[in-house]
């Protein structure tokens, strides 16, 4: 781990209630994802009665790609969170000096949902690590902030 990270002693306003938010982003983003998947499964259903059924084939193939394409568009921009993360003022950052590249991005929600379904248990992670990173977050070499107090100290 980075020592020039922040950390929780010196700069406890990056992490206040950072488990919390992350929890209430994590709603509103499933809440965006599930719309989005809607949309597109009712296009496709449409779509198929005029095709005799053959778009709705692509439905299994296309929904893992759309959400994929939500966390990659949001993650990957210049702001670095999710609308979600946007509404309760979090971040994504690296924490070994590289930047956060594609690979990352994309990379980076898929870990999040396996670990989410595979081991729900192990989310308390965040309860007892010092900056509330949670499995993925380790897998990724990434953690969440507050994007506030980092704006306020640049």
């Amino acid at each position: 781990m980075n020592n020039d990270l922040p950390d929780p002693r010196s700069s406890p306003q990056l992490f206040e209630n950072i488990l919390l938010r992350r929890s209430m982003a994590f709603i509103i983003d499933s809440i965006i994802i599930f719309v989005i998947i809607f949309l597109i499964t009712l296009a496709l259903f449409i779509a198929g009665l005029l095709t005799f059924g053959l778009t709705w084939l692509t439905i299994p193939i296309l929904l893992p790609f759309t959400v994929l394409a939500y966390y990659a568009s949001t993650l990957g921009s210049v702001e670095r969170a999710t609308i979600g993360m946007r509404i309760f003022d979090i971040v994504l950052v690296p924490t070994k000096g590289r930047p956060l590249d594609g690979w990352r991005i994309l990379i980076h929600p898929i870990v999040f949902w396996l670990t989410i379904w595979a081991f729900a248990p192990l989310l308390l992670i965040g309860l007892f690590t010092s900056r509330r990173q949670l499995i993925h977050d380790y897998l990724t070499s990434t953690m969440v902030v507050r994007k506030s107090p980092m704006e306020i100290r640049s």
